[in-house]
């Protein structure tokens, strides 16, 4: 039996959950600005009491590695870590872009189409992947500029479902009766569960002392043009 604590800090949602087995069997989670430093921890011990698990018990502490917020990232993998060093526990890492992909196959079992999720960098960017309906990356994670020539390609044969915060800026960008957006959360620790304790039976676990959350840094920032 393998039993992992799980954590998500990669958007405003703040999310930790503990599951049996690939199975989640409790959750915590609040969707706002700022709150992962103050309630990361609460969440945790909130979710250990609740299950009666002890922290003796834990097999794994899984984190949702990025990309996403840089601050929300790294308080969520240093706890992760500083858990891991204290109970002696393995770490594993989940790309937070599969993680999402992942809730939303899990809640439509029969989908055929591709799933796209975003998350919000700036201005007309997101941090984004394609996934087709088995979860095989079919377009690697990357920093993109939404335009209407977007998703073009993907859209020509396929449903695409849209999920994640960095959406609701693209609606009115990406028209196409093959592309739907979902306003539903998926950033939540529980969608990581299946993931996790794949993970951990192939002994997929990263280095404690040097594993870094995925930024994502090789983005280019450009400055605006002023206009005459």
């Amino acid at each position: 039996m393998s039993t992992i604590l799980q954590i998500e800090t990669a958007t405003q949602v703040c999310a930790v959950a503990i599951s049996v087995n690939g199975k989640t069997i409790a959750v915590k989670e609040e969707k706002a600005s700022h709150i992962h430093a103050a309630s990361l921890t609460l969440f945790i011990d909130e979710v250990m009491k609740l299950t009666g698990i002890s922290y003796k018990q834990l097999d794994a502490i899984a984190v949702s590695k990025g990309p996403g917020s840089y601050t929300g990232l790294r308080i969520g993998v240093s706890t992760a870590k500083g858990l891991c060093f204290a109970l002696d526990k393995p770490l594993i890492a989940i790309n937070t872009l599969e993680m999402m992909a992942n809730g939303y196959l899990l809640q439509h079992p029969n989908f055929g189409g591709l799933v796209c999720p975003m998350i919000d960098a700036r201005r007309m960017e997101v941090f984004t992947a394609v996934y087709d309906h088995k979860l095989a990356e079919v377009e690697y994670t990357h920093a993109k500029i939404i335009n209407d020539k977007s998703f073009v390609l993907e859209l020509q044969n396929n449903y695409v479902a849209f999920i994640g915060d960095g959406t609701e800026k693209c609606k009115e960008v990406i028209v196409n009766p093959n592309a739907h957006f979902s306003d539903l959360n998926f950033n939540t620790a529980a969608n990581m569960s299946n993931l996790a304790y794949e993970a951990f039976l192939k002994g997929k676990f990263e280095d404690v002392a040097y594993f870094e959350p995925f930024y994502l840094k090789d983005f280019v920032l450009t400055t605006p043009k002023k206009k005459v």
